[in-house]
């Protein structure tokens, strides 16, 4: 696992994560330890938004929360009207869903089951030769 953050760091974006929250009325607040089964992030938060709205302006205000205290998002993925939006702020990666979606896409279920990980890792194609044939046969 590659650090991007000191502990200390790391528990202070979590309380952060969890404050920002909390404040927008989120439901069902999940933190996973996923530091052994990935290279990409340290926990996962999960939260249920009450709507798309909700879950907009949850996303708004933790972004705006985390830029305040010096833990710049890496990135964001959602838009508008979406059931699902995602701030990765590093080592913390947080997903904001409402709860149809939850159920449907499992994060829980998944990240708790190293075998359902292993069965997604892309295998590499084996290498084609040059050309339709192989000239050798």
């Amino acid at each position: 696992m590659i650090t991007t953050m000191t502990n200390e760091r790391l528990e202070e974006c979590l309380a952060l994560v969890k404050t920002a929250l909390d404040d927008m009325k989120a439901k069902n607040i999940t933190v996973m330890n996923v530091e052994d089964l990935t290279d990409v992030m340290e926990r996962i938060v999960i939260a249920d938004g009450t709507s798309k709205r909700h879950v907009r302006a949850m996303a708004d205000s933790l972004g705006a929360e985390a830029k305040l205290a010096g833990f710049m998002p890496l990135g964001r993925e959602g838009g508008n009207d979406s059931d699902w939006t995602l701030i990765d702020l590093g080592a913390v990666v947080v997903h904001m869903m409402i709860p149809s979606a939850r159920e449907f896409y499992d994060l829980e279920g998944l990240w708790s089951s190293p075998e359902q990980l292993a069965e997604l890792v892309a295998v590499p194609r084996e290498k084609k030769t040059a050309g339709r044939r192989n000239k050798n046969k």
